[in-house]
């Protein structure tokens, strides 16, 4: 799942043949691109049935109140299984938010620093430059390490990075799809809060989710299909969005 550059790798390779159930038995196209995942095939017949008829209700899963017991019985069982999978520690929330990870780009520095203030970037990839560029609309988006120079094809040594004293969050890319370039350990930023971005490797590894303040990313790599992201936060950090939050 990670840390493999598109430029190497054929995007798309055609199964020949896929052991499968007799009534789905049929040529697959496993999608190794940079959009949507496999998945795999029992989600996906399960899902078929829900569509129509979701657990005998008589209703499509879409079209269910999402204040409907049905559906908050849906919502309350993903969050206990990924807390379960991932080992989230009880002092972080999860939010299962519409959108892709780039929404989050803006939502951080506008959750962690509605007044401004410094954030430090370590800029390993596209990604990072995306997000401090986001950032800076918001306060001092500084890049505190970049590895710009070596065509973004590693990961600046920790001891090179110029940290700013008292910033308000240091934000990485775990893994930077474009270049191929993922961060193998976990930088330890002191009571600064590390917020990562895990769009391209979440989930692909163990998580030690209490190094972190917020992680965050899309689902469509390693979780599921696109159109969501998943941000696990722990509970200081919340509530001082300012005035400019939604």
């Amino acid at each position: 799942a990670a840390a493999a550059s598109p430029a190497r790798v054929s995007t798309v390779v055609r199964a020949q043949a896929v052991k499968e159930p007799a009534a789905t038995a049929t040529k697959r196209i496993f999608n190794f691109s940079a959009g949507p995942a496999c998945l795999p095939m029992d989600v996906l017949e399960e899902a078929k049935e829900d569509l129509i008829n979701y657990k005998g209700t008589g209703m499509s899963v879409m079209e269910m109140s999402h204040r409907g017991k049905d559906f908050m019985k849906i919502a309350a069982e993903a969050e206990a299984d990924l807390r379960t999978l991932v080992g989230i520690p009880d002092n972080y929330k999860v939010l299962f938010l519409q959108g892709g990870a780039s929404t989050l780009f803006s939502a951080i520095p506008m959750n962690l620093a509605p007044e401004g203030g410094v954030a430090d970037f370590i800029v390993t990839g596209a990604w990072g430059v995306k997000a401090c560029q986001e950032a800076a609309k918001y306060m001092d988006a500084r890049v505190a390490a970049t590895s710009k120079e070596s065509k973004f094809t590693t990961v600046p040594d920790v001891k090179d990075w110029k940290l700013t004293p008292g910033a308000k969050f240091v934000h990485i890319c775990s893994n930077e799809t474009i270049g191929g370039v993922e961060f193998k350990d976990v930088p330890d930023t002191g009571d600064v809060p590390l917020v990562a971005d895990m769009s391209s490797n979440y989930l692909s590894k163990p998580i030690d989710v209490k190094k972190y303040g917020v992680i965050y990313g899309g689902v469509q790599k390693n979780i599921g299909p696109s159109g969501m992201v998943i941000v696990i936060v722990r509970e200081d950090l919340i509530g001082k969005g300012g005035a400019p939050c939604p």
